[in-house]
């Protein structure tokens, strides 16, 4: 199945703490269904002080999974994702405005 969700698209978290947060994705994981999203679903690590870095406790992104994210749209609301082809290429379009995503 083609991917809806992309590396670097704009999304808005639809359940969890993390509701209603935006952020761009910064990794996808298409297999697991899972994505990172810059700033959403942070977790606390411990690290060990290195010969090149500090070490202590860091925040770092966890996954999301892809159903709980949704793409937001020019106007900045959640939508959905479609594909249609226009000539011989298959493009996304969003499908509240029907605006090409990626042209």
């Amino acid at each position: 199945m083609a991917a809806k969700l992309r590396k670097g698209d704009k999304v808005v978290v639809l359940t969890g703490k993390d509701k209603g947060k935006e952020g761009t994705i910064s990794s996808i994981d298409p297999k697991a269904g899972k994505a990172v999203v810059e700033g959403i679903n942070m977790a606390i690590r411990h690290t060990r002080q290195s010969q090149n870095e500090q070490g202590g406790r860091l925040s770092k992104a966890v996954p999301v999974d892809l159903s709980n994210l949704a793409m937001l749209d020019k106007a900045g609301k959640a939508t959905r994702v479609g594909f249609r082809m226009e000539g011989d290429k298959k493009v996304r379009f969003a499908k509240t405005t029907g605006d090409v995503i990626d042209a």
